[in-house]
């Protein structure tokens, strides 16, 4: 196959890191930018592609996902135009959409091919998302997946039998026991960020990817799976809001503050502002009844509080608190409804807008690889063993106060008592810790430089 023949796209998406890749036919290589994406990226044929091994199944699950970031859907889940202030690129040229790009000859592996490298720009896109019609074509591509969850999740938890009656929602009750058997499912799924550096490797997961996490036996953490909740629920009418939580009273929310933060993205001197996110949760309204849902986990309890309950927790001024052992401090968290374009915006700008979010969750905001009910796991990154003995005496002195144990390994590895016992009590989530190491390092080495090693801290957490 001479290079004509073996002609390349790659397409990937600067703000999400997401990519995807598939030969083209002869001749695209004249096609103007606009009408090769239409073709390739808006309506493709990956059917086709599939069987004639133009493209792998992973990059068609990537160009799927990939497709809401250029371009717009309607209410029921069709595409329709560009973003508005997209624009692409190759190389440090930037393209027009009325030109054709040029392919340059590479090498791949044994083969000369010929590489169309298309980088989407998002830098001036804005808030702009229909997130009704995003729900609704991220369901329509895999629906029979999602419904066989859902039924999966009614038959888990009871009698099968009435799995059905409870999907006809004829009643507060139905809706009451599908909202809660789905979160119940949710927040039993592991609270993680392994998956983040393993597998398909995203930067953060939307509510339809979440869902699939967790069906692969994964999970996520809290505003990722708040997102699969919400996905699953809006699919049978159910109507909910986000809530914001965390360690702060004050009020009100200053939502034109937070809302200031997701459009310049600088943070610094915002530590009290951004505390109101820390934690994320459901109002759903069911026969004109407020219920309050939490389905982190995480070591926060899983709630499901109905009426009185869930208002007197949402209330103005003195008003109770949730006890949060997180990782080794407790916190009171209060929970407050807020305008919904800054839960929005929030989950808009954790899919990449937010720089190395993923390093972010692990390290700034302490809640490392994995937190189950017994362990916490988290790596320690440094450049030379005298960094690495800082930190191992941070965590040892920290977990010392709190009167917990606490391993720590130079190596990347599970291999000390804490890490042994993990790993025999959660074992695909041991596996996924363990393969994380590369694409965590290569991230942290892209964000503060290269040269760094890891090791791993396993703390016990019920001392």
């Amino acid at each position: 196959m001479d290079e004509a023949q073996n002609h390349i796209l790659q397409i990937t998406d600067a703000v999400s890191t997401r990519r995807c890749a598939l030969r083209l036919e002869p001749g695209d290589d004249a096609l103007h930018v606009r009408d090769l994406l239409e073709k390739y990226l808006k309506r493709p044929d990956l059917e086709l592609l599939l069987r004639e091994g133009r493209i792998t199944k992973d990059s068609a699950e990537m160009l799927e996902s990939m497709q809401d970031l250029v371009y717009v859907s309607d209410d029921i889940g069709r595409l329709r135009d560009m973003f508005a202030g997209i624009s692409f690129r190759q190389g440090s040229r930037t393209l027009q959409l009325d030109e054709a790009p040029g392919p340059e000859p590479v090498r791949l592996g044994e083969k000369n091919v010929l590489l169309t490298d298309l980088l989407i720009d998002r830098t001036n896109v804005g808030y702009d998302r229909n997130w009704v019609g995003f729900s609704s074509r991220r369901w329509a591509l895999h629906a029979d997946l999602y419904s066989a969850f859902v039924l999966s999740c009614l038959e888990a938890a009871g009698n099968p039998a009435e799995a059905a009656e409870v999907l006809e929602l004829g009643s507060a009750e139905t809706q009451l026991r599908l909202v809660e058997v789905l979160a119940r499912r949710i927040w039993e799924s592991d609270f993680e960020n392994y998956s983040r550096f393993t597998g398909r490797r995203l930067v953060y997961k939307s509510g339809d990817e979440t869902v699939r996490n967790i069906m692969e036996g994964a999970g996520g953490i809290c505003s990722e799976k708040v997102q699969a909740l919400k996905f699953l629920t809006d699919h049978y009418g159910m109507e909910s809001e986000i809530v914001l939580a965390g360690p702060d009273v004050q009020r009100p929310v200053p939502e034109a503050r937070l809302r200031e933060l997701l459009t310049t993205f600088d943070f610094r001197y915002s530590r009290r502002h951004m505390r109101y996110w820390q934690h994320i949760a459901l109002l759903y309204s069911i026969d004109g009844a407020s219920v309050l849902v939490d389905a982190t986990n995480g070591n926060i309890p899983f709630l499901f509080l109905r009426g009185p309950a869930a208002d007197d927790l949402l209330g103005y001024g003195a008003k109770p608190c949730v006890k949060v052992k997180m990782a080794v401090r407790e916190e009171e968290f209060y929970y407050h409804r807020v305008a919904q374009d800054i839960g929005d915006r929030l989950f808009f700008a954790m899919e990449g807008w937010i720089s190395y979010v993923d390093l972010v969750q692990v390290f700034d905001n302490e809640l490392g690889l994995s937190i189950t009910k017994d362990y916490l796991v988290t790596p320690i990154v440094s450049r030379d063993g005298k960094g690495f003995d800082k930190l191992r005496q941070e965590y040892v002195q920290v977990c010392q106060r709190a009167g917990l144990r606490c391993d720590v390994s130079p190596q990347w590895d599970l291999e000390s008592p804490l890490g042994s016992l993990y790993a025999e009590r959660e074992p695909r989530a041991a596996e996924q810790v363990l393969g994380a190491k590369d694409h965590l390092l290569a991230r942290y080495d892209d964000c503060h430089g290269p040269g760094h090693e890891a090791g791993l801290v396993v703390i016990a957490l019920r001392g």
